[in-house]
């Protein structure tokens, strides 16, 4: 048995270094390719992928995990090993079922969208974006076509980032606590409003990237396995175990935009850099899901980082770095103001309490167009009227609105959802975390990180992707994902600023 696995690893390695390849492409078209080679740079990703896929669906592939199958019985359940085979069995009956000419397909059709997308928010008209969108919704319904019968159409989109959820589970969980989210942000708009105003002043460049060096190597990010640049929409890449990416953009007259959406990819990267090396180069190397992924990203972002106690230890460093700005203003204020509640248009700017809803709207906009019911040219005014009706506020262009984020160039269908998801398994983590280390805010008001990453390491990151999401939420917290931590957590931090 274990020369049959080792024979899997040579060629799950090789798989690895293909798609590792193409992540490379990915991360320079999107940080430093010039638009002119948006086609190559397709035809590039195209092949890579291709032969990533064939390779990884080959028969000899299939007859191994069936081999392995018969003989795992035998093995301790949640060993490396049982998990390598259950983890690629799964993913080679839904890859095999995929042809090799749609995957080239999607690497050129996104290509080409993706820097159409960069131009179209630019110059804020979706009509520069919205012949490629109708390609990546084509492609997408013949992708879930391939997964029929299913319970819904969507379902075969969501579960490539969230292994084992269902369209259904999303919706109820959604459901639950979309009422309750929407009482807090009336609640709140009863109250006096938080002056943010300190934040949209004169903040270099320099200046910004200098504190949020310090912040995210007080965190625990090692740069002898990481880099930070710059991009239109922030994210994080892995190109195999040492070589972790975040990626920023900056506003010199906003404060938020550059750190936050720092420290967010950092949480991905911390993630990604703590996962054993001894899982690289197969399948398990990585997140187990993107919710899970996002509650990394989300908790360091804002349970941590826009938390009282990590503000009074870091806002005397950050009023060193901008004197002029913020040499007269309280840590309360400060914090305050990082916090305020408000409807706003850009996603990854939203307050913790209307974050969801930009989600939700999302969600709901994907399964009409997987359902036929909204193609691409519906999509502004379609956008419009659920932005009104989920926030109150309609976007005064396409830029703020329907081409605010990369996700649908890159052909990302189906998550969205992991977003949300990802916010109520970082409440539902962090309930844990605060029973476990009683102490922990009075670490995290020294400044001291070490412990919070040491619990992750032990109970999320060396796991890698061994665990589907609710399986390994429920062995974490003692049951599957759950808003109420979550809602709990709002209640508390926003009645306090709010005086609710």
């Amino acid at each position: 048995m274990q020369k049959k696995i080792e024979e899997l690893k040579t060629i799950l390695a090789e798989v690895d270094d293909l798609d590792r390849a193409s992540g490379v492409l990915g991360w320079d078209q999107e940080a430093y390719m010039p638009k002119g080679g948006a086609e190559a740079r397709g035809q590039q990703l195209g092949t890579l992928q291709r032969l990533s896929h064939e390779r990884f669906v080959d028969k000899k592939t299939g007859k191994l995990l069936d081999e392995l199958k018969k003989s795992s019985s035998e093995l301790d359940p949640d060993s490396y090993e049982a998990r390598l085979i259950k983890v690629c069995a799964r993913l080679y009956e839904r890859e095999v079922k995929v042809p090799s000419d749609m995957v080239t397909e999607k690497a050129e059709v996104t290509a080409l969208a993706s820097q159409a997308w960069q131009e179209a928010r630019a110059a804020s008209d979706f009509s520069k974006f919205e012949p490629h969108l109708d390609k990546v919704i084509d492609w997408s319904r013949r992708y879930a076509e391939l997964f029929a019968p299913y319970d819904h159409v969507y379902d075969a989109l969501l579960d490539a980032y969230e292994p084992g959820m269902k369209t259904a589970e999303v919706q109820a969980i959604f459901d639950g606590i979309r009422p309750k989210q929407v009482e807090l942000i009336k609640a709140i708009a009863g109250k006096e409003q938080v002056d943010d105003s300190i934040l949209h002043q004169n903040f270099p460049e320099a200046g910004q990237f200098a504190f949020g060096k310090e912040v995210i190597t007080a965190y625990g990010f090692d740069w002898d396995r990481g880099r930070e640049d710059k991009t239109t929409h922030p994210f994080s890449t892995n190109f195999g175990y040492g070589d972790q990416r975040i990626t920023v953009r900056v506003s010199e007259d906003y404060f938020n935009p550059y750190l936050f959406a720092a420290l967010h990819e950092t949480g991905h990267a911390l993630y990604e850099q703590g996962v054993p090396k001894s899982l690289a180069r197969t399948p398990l190397y990585g997140g187990t899901s993107l919710a899970v992924h996002e509650s990394q990203s989300r908790m360091w972002e804002n349970l941590v980082g826009r938390s009282r106690v990590f503000w009074g230890h870091f806002y005397p460093n950050l009023q060193k770095q901008f004197p002029e700005q913020l040499g007269k203003v309280s840590v309360d204020d400060f914090y305050k103001a990082i916090n305020k509640v408000h409807p706003s248009f850009i996603r990854v700017e939203a307050d913790e309490a209307t974050y969801n809803l930009h989600i939700m709207l999302r969600l709901e906009l994907e399964i009409a167009m997987m359902e036929g019911k909204l193609n691409a040219k519906d999509m502004p005014e379609a956008w419009n009227e659920r932005f009104e009706s989920y926030l109150g506020i309609t976007p005064p262009d396409d830029a703020q609105g329907v081409l605010q984020d990369v996700h649908w160039s890159f052909g990302l269908m189906g998550y969205f959802a992991t977003y949300a998801l990802g916010n109520l398994v970082s409440a539902q983590l962090w309930e844990v975390i605060q029973r476990d280390m009683p102490d922990m805010d009075d670490q995290i008001a020294k400044g001291e990180f070490a412990p919070l990453l040491s619990w992750l390491q032990e109970n999320i990151y060396q796991h890698g992707s061994m665990f589907e999401p609710q399986e390994l939420i429920e062995k974490v917290s003692g049951s599957k994902i759950n808003g109420e931590p979550y809602l709990r957590y709002l209640n508390e931090k926003f009645g306090a600023i709010y005086n609710l």
